[in-house]
């Protein structure tokens, strides 16, 4: 037992190796797109130099890992238990950022706070996001042990979804959806009660249309941005009919888009090559949200197909792990953050490659930007935090010797 511990207190990769050895070469491989696509940043945004962004970008990742890393010293239960008070805190953030947030880089909307007497400022949306999540895991494990009453579940489950979805909505609607999406999907598969699930998605499907009424067609909600994703939608379907003869307001919607092709297409099979993207310049967000079609460009559909094998190397890890850990409360939030994970992935390509409406969801461990980089390394750490769990349980004989419902028990 002393050799098992000190062998895990000497080892640095603690957990899945394979996951850990993915996570690195995306982590690595992230450094070149960021540094050819964030001249963006200071020629088109006039925002800092190539090189500062790049050591920026080198620093978050390398935080990001030590991060990944710490997050081993924690019991994922303890995580579980802090997760209210985390999402209160979030909350709040998001509150104070509907009062001063504030606009970076050029983003169309203020969805950043900045820390008190500091030049740091970051994105409470996605610290509220994934706490949301490992709340919600939480609550459903212990759900399991004790029926809740339906004033409890109305409460304590749909009260933070509905909340959290609502501030993030005002200024970031694709990542309000992704909030809805998730937590949906995370009530399915914790074994919510299915008449409590389709009861809120016609609840939040009655009031969205009624907000959506009042927005487009009343003053009586002012400083929105539904009319951005009207104009979103619209610009989508216009350019999806292909249509040869388009006014110059249309062709203006459709910049992004179109950039973002013809970045795609000039890279065909092999791509460019390393540095020699054509059209960075002239792709707005191409260091951050439209980052794949710059990589597709540079390194080709072979350089593209290679680095979503590494994505789908650690969603099937992420799938594996889930499926040995005894923990309900563990598996669940393993493949919680799994699910978070490729939604993010799936709507940053679609977006690049004009399968669904522009929407601004970072390209996971790459785009460049300090919140989203940070937010996966955390959500990474968390999995590997359960699969070093699994290494422990196999050499301690603890699955064995304990019954699921005891191990739940403790979480």
């Amino acid at each position: 037992m002393e050799a098992t511990n000190a062998l895990h207190k000497k080892e640095f990769f603690k957990g899945d190796k394979v996951l850990w050895m993915a996570i690195i070469v995306i982590s690595a491989f992230s450094i070149f797109p960021v540094y050819s696509a964030s001249s963006n940043l200071e020629y088109i945004v006039n925002s800092g130099t190539t090189t500062g962004h790049v050591l920026k970008h080198t620093g978050f990742v390398i935080f990001g890992l030590l991060i990944m890393r710490g997050l081993q010293f924690f019991r994922i239960e303890v995580i579980g238990k802090l997760s209210a008070i985390l999402l209160f805190v979030t909350v709040i953030l998001l509150f104070l950022t509907m009062i001063t947030g504030q606009q970076i880089d050029g983003a169309s909307a203020s969805r950043w706070i900045t820390i008190p007497g500091t030049p740091i400022s970051f994105q409470p949306s996605a610290f509220a996001y994934l706490m949301l999540i490992i709340y919600l895991c939480r609550y459903l494990t212990k759900k399991i042990q004790r029926e809740r009453l339906p004033i409890e579940n109305l409460i304590y489950v749909f009260g933070p979804i509905l909340l959290v979805f609502l501030l993030v909505a005002k200024e970031n609607g694709s990542t309000g959806l992704m909030i809805l999406l998730v937590s949906i999907i995370v009530l399915v598969i914790g074994q919510f009660k299915r008449k409590y699930i389709f009861g809120f998605i016609g609840t939040a499907a009655v009031f969205i249309s009624v907000f959506l009424f009042i927005a487009f067609n009343t003053d009586l909600i002012k400083n929105n941005r539904v009319h951005t994703w009207k104009s979103r939608i619209e610009t989508f379907t216009n350019s999806s009919k292909n249509s040869e003869v388009e006014d110059e307001a249309t062709k203006a919607k459709n910049y992004q888009v179109m950039q973002a092709k013809a970045a795609i297409v000039h890279g065909g099979i092999t791509g460019m090559g390393p540095g020699k993207s054509a059209l960075k310049q002239m792709l707005p967000q191409s260091a951050s949200d439209f980052i794949f079609a710059i990589i597709v460009e540079e390194y080709g559909y072979i350089g593209a197909f290679a680095l979503i094998v590494m994505y789908m190397i650690i969603i099937f890890r992420i799938v594996i792990i889930a499926t040995k850990i005894p923990i309900f409360f563990g598996s669940l939030l393993v493949i919680s953050i799994g699910i978070m994970i490729f939604v993010q992935l799936a709507v940053n390509i679609a977006v690049a490659v004009n399968l669904i409406p522009v929407t601004g969801q970072p390209l996971p461990l790459i785009s460049y930007g300090g919140t989203s980089i940070l937010i996966s390394y955390i959500q990474l750490g968390l999995v590997l935090n359960v699969s070093n769990r699994i290494q422990v349980y196999d050499e301690e004989g603890i699955g064995k010797q304990q019954s699921v419902e005891e191990i739940n028990d403790i979480a």
